[in-house]
């Protein structure tokens, strides 16, 4: 797809997966892959408790800072796992329709 038909979090998905390998001095990404999963995940962990604390005692502006940040670190954590957007999507997509209760089933009947 050419860039402007490309969704943002499309874009910015493909330049976090271009930065593996990057170089850690000049790219926080870079840096993000050079420490590996366990602290993606852990800088993924704090962004999502640093949002839910906004929700609760923060600005509507707070609120969208911290959940673009969350996005970003979510973005890099699914990058770090080979998992793309369009995997999720295609999970959304399976999930569409079907109550909570009903999902949650059939995740413990696999």
């Amino acid at each position: 797809m050419s860039g402007e038909n490309r969704d943002l979090l499309e874009r910015l998905y493909e330049t976090i997966v271009s930065r593996k390998g990057g170089d850690p001095a000049v790219s926080h990404t870079a840096k993000l892959f050079a420490k590996g999963r366990a602290k993606i995940a852990q800088k993924m962990g704090e962004e999502a408790v640093e949002l839910a604390i906004a929700a609760v005692a923060e600005t509507r502006a707070e609120v969208i800072s911290e959940s673009a940040d969350l996005v970003f670190h979510l973005l890099v954590l699914w990058a770090d796992c080979d998992v793309t957007i369009e995997d999720i999507r295609a999970e959304l997509r399976r999930r569409e329709g079907m109550s909570g209760i009903e999902e949650k089933k059939a995740r413990q009947l696999t």
